[in-house]
Parts: C-alpha cells; structure tokens; sequence
C-alpha cells in the first residue's frame, strides 16, 4: 500500500505540473505551488543541501581548483597515448620494426585504456575519486619513465600496457566529478570543456612529440611527459579534496516529499519543513520540495526565501574529512560488483548505445588522423619530418577549440530555450537537435581528408580543412551525447562512461589493427568514407531519440540503475 501511496502522491504531482516526470525529466522553473532553491534567474538541479561541505555548495574558488586538477589528469592521462604517430618513424627504426607493429604501440594502450574502467570506476563509487586520481597518476608515471628507459620493442610495449591501465580515468572519473559540483544548467559547458581539455591533449601530445623526437629525441619526449604528470599529481594531492555525495533518487524524493507533507505546518504558513530523522543520511539529501500554499501567485522566489532554504550556496568549503586519501565505505565488496555489471546492464538501454555508437565513430574520426598522418605526409609528394608532421595537428586542436567556444553554450541554449516553449520542464532529448551543424562539418572533413590524401592534394587545404574540421566534431559531438546519457541515467554516470569508453576503445583498437593495410591495399577513401558513412548513420538515429527518447526512458524508469 505504501508504494501506492508514493505513486498516487506522484501522480497528483504530475498533474498540478501537466507532465510525466521521468528520469531525466527536469523541473527548471517555480510550477504552481513548488518553489525550489535557485541560483540566478535558475531552478538548481539537482537541489543542494542545507551542508556548507556538500560539493553543490562550494564556493567557486573551490570549485575552480577542483575542476583544474581534475582537468589536469584528464588532460596529462590522454597527453602520451596518442603522443606516438610522429615519432613511429625513430621507433621502426630504433626497435627494427615495421609500421604495421609500431601501430599496435597505440592500440593496445587504447584497448587497454578502454577496459581499466572496469576497475578505475567501481574504486572511485566505492572508495571516491580522490584515491583513484592519486592512484592512476602514480601508474601513469611509472609508466612514463619506463617508456624512457625502453632498450626494445617488447619494454617499449609492456610500458604501453601499463600507461593503458594508468590512463583509464581520464576518460570516465572527469563527467562524475562534474556532475559532483555543478549544476544541470551548467553541465553542458563543462562536460564539453573536459572533453575538449581530454581530446585537446591527444592532439598537443603529436605536436609536442614530433618537435622533440626530431631535436633532443624521442627519449625526451617521456621525461616532459613524467615531469607534466608529476605536476599535475602534486594538484590532485592539494586541489582536488573529495567529490562524491549522496543525493536523493526518485523513490527517495517521493518518499521524503510524503513525509515532509506529513509534517507540514499550518495552512497558510511558509516555515521551512526539514526531512524526519528516519531518512537514511538526510543531512547529504538536498532540500525536499516545498509546497507553499500560495494558490500559484507567489512570484520568482527572493534572495531572503532562497537564502533561507540554502544559507551556503556558493559559500561552502570542503571539510577535513574531505580531504582523506579514501572515504570509507561499510559495503565495499557490493559497491564494486554492482559496477562491474551496471555497465553490461547499459548496453540495453537504447540512449546509451546511441551515445556510445556515436561516441565511438566520432572519435574515430579524430584517430584515422593520428594513424594516417605519418603514413601519408612522411611519404613522397610531402616528404615531411617528425615536426611538421606534428605541427599539423595544431590545425586539429584550433578546430577543438572552435568546438569549445560553441557546441557547448550553443547545446545549452538551443535545451534552454526548449525548455521556456515547454513551461520550464526540461527533456534530456532538448539538446540532441544542437548536433545538426556538427555532423555537416564531420562529413566535410572526411570528404576533404579521404580525397586530398588518395589525389595528393596540397597540404595546406586536407591541413586546414579536412583537420580542423575532426578537430570541430570530435569536441562537439561526444560532448553532447554523453550529456544527454549522463542527463538521463545521473545515478550511473560513472557506469555510463565505462560503457561508452569500452565500446569506443574496442572499435579504436580494431581501426587501428586494421586501418594501415587496408590502406596500402585499396588506398586511403574505403577505409575513411566508410568511416564517415558509419558517424553519419549513428548520428541519424538523434532524429528517433528527438521523437521517442522520452519513451526509452519510460521503459527503464522501474530500472535499478535510477536507485544507485
């Protein structure tokens, strides 16, 4: 009876604000008589609690040093991986190897990468995201000094091995973390800046490498890359104190919403309600929300009222606890199983095998470039050295941060002026429309690369062009999607990214296996057009999850993954 009564008491929510409310569906606005804690002209979701220490809270100075140091281990996770194209040329020939082999040293470090997650991500929901930053970045080091000291193939190969397994959060923890301090109407930007930040290391890694490898040798490259990860390790250790919070899932607001009705006080009366002592841990849930009996004429809240539901927004700090190597946890052993099933789980949920899908091909569209590129500009007409081999990939990062300047604000103002025409309810599939111009510029870029690199056209257009244009999409298109996955499964964002990160590595390291003799067997537009032809047909398929995204997400709205 009791889930009954839950349902009923969310029913009758839904119709006083005229829709279903779903996992992933947000309340952006004051609707009839709920008021809700704001920042700005904002409805903050989620809702931050009454807690000075609750990461929602912080002030922004706090965030700010946060987000860098996070940042910095995306960025120095991703800056040696993919650092190796222009220097494949010292490796063949230092290791009496062949292109084909020197390849691999990229792939298996991606395939590797991929998989890592299945242990980086259950650590960081278990134990936090402050251990695992510490821990990944120590491997990542030892790592990188091993591949200075590589005498042959096999070193050079197993130090690939391991960096692969250090790197792995640079692609899953960041997304967690933002989602841990910031707002949903913030999330878009910051969600595209780490990736631009995270890709944006893949490409600065060729241009830095190709210069060095040709000046002071490739063996230098790896002691910048130690000195680059130590740096950021030591931000970690002072900047980055602990993210992870406990909010409120869905049963739980309804439940703690019933309980606070329960409890209210006399009509006609605005006294804050708080949560009863019977609610698990309620000093991390955000405020309930509150109904006020105001017959929906109370206008914007004040700056009194929203001070008085959350006297810390914007002025809290974390506290000592937050700064230990680990949090504990009473259930570790069951934390870490679930996570290691929830990202198989995933992969039945149609938005995110969408997201994955195109995340993958996207990326690949950026990698054919890092595994093309010595392989055709080393080659006559070009005749190019390891540096201005490197120096191209400037034309991949300008176009990133192209990206940046635009797909994230213009993702979040094409959702929010969505969400006005919808009475200030927010849908996940508000933002997917945003991808249009994106994928117009994807198929531009590989028309240009496919073509100018089969004819030898001059550089200076398959550069300027084709590059700039796989810089654009692969900042842009990932970033969008993995907001909407994020948006619409929050509790498993973690879970989410390992899903999403697996598939794309897998693909990765199967191009990668592949890509150079096809190459050489049927030139340089099969592999590309085909390529090209697989992101256009995943990025089509935003057009059904525009229309019946909502609908997906009503078939897993019972799913456990919404109660983590």
């Amino acid at each position: 009876m009791e889930m009954n009564y839950d349902e009923a008491e969310l029913h009758q929510l839904e119709q006083e604000l005229h829709t279903e409310i779903l996992p992933g569906t947000e309340i952006m606005a004051d609707v009839g008589t709920h008021h809700f804690v704001k920042g700005g002209s904002h409805v903050l979701v989620p809702q931050p609690s009454a807690d000075p220490h609750d990461p929602l809270n912080w002030s922004p100075f706090w965030k700010g040093l946060t987000i860098a140091a996070s940042t910095s281990v995306s960025f120095t996770q991703g800056f040696g991986p993919l650092a190796l194209a222009p220097m494949f040329g010292y490796y063949i020939k230092d290791f009496d190897s062949n292109l084909p082999d020197v390849v691999k040293f990229t792939g298996v470090a991606i395939l590797v990468l991929g998989f890592s997650n299945f242990i980086w991500v259950p650590l960081s929901t278990s134990f936090g995201r402050r251990p695992v930053y510490i821990a990944s970045q120590i491997i990542c080091l030892v790592s990188s000094i091993w591949r200075g000291v590589a005498k042959d193939y096999s070193s050079f190969m197993g130090a690939c091995i391991l960096n692969g397994i250090g790197a792995g959060p640079a692609e899953t923890i960041q997304p967690a973390v933002i989602a841990d301090i910031f707002f949903l109407h913030d999330r878009g930007f910051w969600n595209t800046v780490y990736w631009v930040f995270y890709m944006g290391s893949l490409m600065v890694g060729p241009i830095i490498s190709g210069s060095m490898a040709l000046h002071v040798g490739w063996r230098s490259f790896w002691w910048f890359n130690t000195a680059l990860i130590a740096l950021s390790l030591i931000m970690v250790i002072f900047m980055f104190p602990e993210t992870r919070w406990h909010r409120l899932h869905p049963d739980e607001v309804v439940k703690n919403l019933r309980q606070t009705t329960k409890q209210a006080s006399p009509a006609g009366s605005t006294e804050k309600v708080h949560p009863t002592e019977a609610t698990e841990d309620p000093e991390k849930f955000g405020d309930p929300v509150h109904q006020i009996p105001t017959h929906g004429t109370m206008p914007d809240l004040s700056a009194t009222a929203t001070a008085d539901r959350d006297p810390y927004l914007g002025t809290g700090k974390p506290s000592k606890a937050q700064w230990r190597l680990f949090t504990p946890n009473a259930t570790p052993f069951k934390s870490i199983l679930l996570d290691l099933w929830i990202p198989w789980k995933l992969f039945a949920f149609p938005i995110v095998e969408f997201s994955a899908f195109v995340v993958s091909w996207s990326c690949s569209s950026f990698l054919t470039l890092n595994l093309t590129q010595t392989q055709n500009f080393a080659a006559p007409p070009y005749n190019f050295n390891s540096q201005d081999i490197g120096f191209m990939n400037f034309a991949i990062l300008i176009g990133a941060m192209i990206g940046l300047a635009t797909a994230g604000p213009f993702s979040d103002w094409v959702s929010a002026r969505a969400t006005r025409k919808n009475r200030g309810i927010r849908e996940p599939e508000m933002r997917l429309t945003a991808m249009i111009p994106y994928v117009l510029i994807m198929m531009l870029g590989n028309f240009v690369v496919a073509f100018g690199y089969q004819n030898k056209w001059p550089w200076q257009a398959i550069v300027v062009i084709g590059f700039t244009c796989a810089g654009i999409q692969v900042a842009a298109l990932p970033a969008m999607v993995t907001t909407y996955a994020v948006d619409s499964y929050k509790p498993v964002a973690g879970s989410l990214m390992v899903a999403i990160t697996v598939n794309k590595n897998v693909w990765g390291y199967g191009f990668s296996e592949f890509i150079t003799k096809w190459i050489e067997k049927s030139g340089y537009v099969p592999p590309i057009m085909t390529n090209m032809s697989l992101i256009t047909l995943w990025c089509l398929f935003g057009v059904v999850f525009f229309y019946f995204g909502k609908t997906f997400r009503r078939w897993s709205k019972n799913s456990s993954v919404h109660k983590m």
